[in-house]
């Protein structure tokens, strides 16, 4: 019995081969058509439906932007938003005043229902900072005086906590800039590699928290911060994880933790704003794996790519909601000095640079190591 079945798949094989062949010979001729035309590369993918995770994901993330509206208990996007084009006007130069006329009503009634709904006490710090900064510089006008007192209300019922440094734009000090050299960056850079052996020995909770406070440093469009680092270090966790993307069954086996950085749609009202999860949360992943390698432990970045089953086994296996994509993963640890890194020789300046619209540099000849001055 088992000599037959093998004998029938030894015989389809080829049969699959040129199905397989005939596919995507289609295809690929299709995709050509398709892509000189805007509506047939609509079209084109809507038959495909390759798309369609990502579709779902930013309409049920305009829903749940919607609901925080409502109530922003888990939500503040809007509200974050709103304050950072504040603090945006307060620093400008010349400051025109007024300004935030066309905004300024929403983000005082979204500071008011993040206070009831019991908001993250640094964010609402942060508004009522900046709040009170722009109704003490602004003039009297009718959009503005009535929300005066919705300010003032809304401040006296949060939890008075003394601050002598105002969380509103300030000058920075020349004097505290640190004195990290361009020299020691670049070092840094050179020597961080992707570490894919670790020793078995835990990480210490307390380091990963300390470089993801270093990554919520990192630049964020209207300061947003659409992602969350969910991290595990659960052996039997980390082990189911570290087996759903590509690339890790030759190491993932001595993974001691791991990271996966989700980004959530629902931070945006508009599909204008959906690759911000993948923009954002990339910075803030560089900064923690920089943050990682300075406490001593290595990390490698693990590539997340748009695969419908395994994106339903991360989503299964992470409780994720229908607008929380995975970004990337990341595997952290103690390096093994023994194990080696690859070389990963970088592009040159010359091809990764332009400058206005210069014609590219022509690549470096090659030479011979034998006579460099031929």
């Amino acid at each position: 019995m088992t000599t037959s079945s093998s004998r029938i798949k030894a015989a389809l094989r080829p049969v699959k081969r040129t199905i397989k062949w005939i596919i995507g010979t289609v295809d690929s001729s299709a995709a050509r058509l398709a892509a000189g035309s805007r509506p047939l590369s609509n079209l084109y993918y809507a038959l495909q439906g390759n798309f369609g995770r990502e579709h779902r994901a930013v309409l049920h993330g305009r829903r749940r932007y919607l609901e925080s509206l409502r109530n922003p208990s888990g939500n503040t996007s809007l509200l974050r938003r709103n304050v950072h084009r504040l603090e945006k006007g307060l620093l400008m130069r010349p400051r025109r005043l007024p300004f935030g006329l066309d905004y300024i009503k929403e983000t005082v009634l979204a500071y008011s229902r993040a206070a009831n709904a019991g908001a993250e006490i640094n964010e609402l710090l942060w508004a009522r900072d900046v709040l009170e900064e722009y109704m003490s510089i602004t003039p009297q006008h009718a959009i503005i005086d009535p929300l005066r007192e919705v300010v003032s209300q809304t401040t006296a019922s949060i939890l008075h906590t003394a601050d002598p440094h105002p969380r509103t734009p300030y000058l920075r000090s020349r004097s505290e800039q640190p004195t990290v050299s361009y020299e020691q960056l670049l070092k840094l850079a050179e020597y961080r590699r992707s570490v894919r052996w670790f020793m078995p020995d835990a990480v210490p909770r307390h380091l990963i928290d300390k470089a993801i406070e270093v990554a919520a440093y990192s630049p964020s469009a209207c300061n947003r911060q659409p992602f969350e680092f969910r991290v595990f270090d659960n052996p039997d966790l980390v082990s189911k994880i570290i087996k759903l993307p590509m690339g890790t069954s030759g190491f993932g086996h001595q993974v001691p933790a791991l990271a996966v950085v989700i980004g959530k749609q629902r931070n945006y009202f508009s599909e204008r704003d959906r690759h911000l999860i993948y923009i954002d949360g990339s910075l803030a992943i560089m900064s923690f794996v920089y943050a990682l390698e300075v406490q001593g432990l290595g990390s490698c970045c693990i590539n997340w790519p748009d695969i419908e089953d395994r994106e339903q086994k991360m989503q299964k296996l992470l409780d994720l909601q229908p607008d929380e994509r995975p970004i990337m993963l990341v595997a952290l640890g103690y390096p093994d000095a023994e194990g080696m890194v690859a070389n990963s020789t970088k592009k040159s300046l010359s091809i990764m640079r332009r400058y206005n619209f210069e014609e590219p540099s022509p690549p470096a000849p090659a030479q011979s190591e034998r006579n460099p001055a031929q």
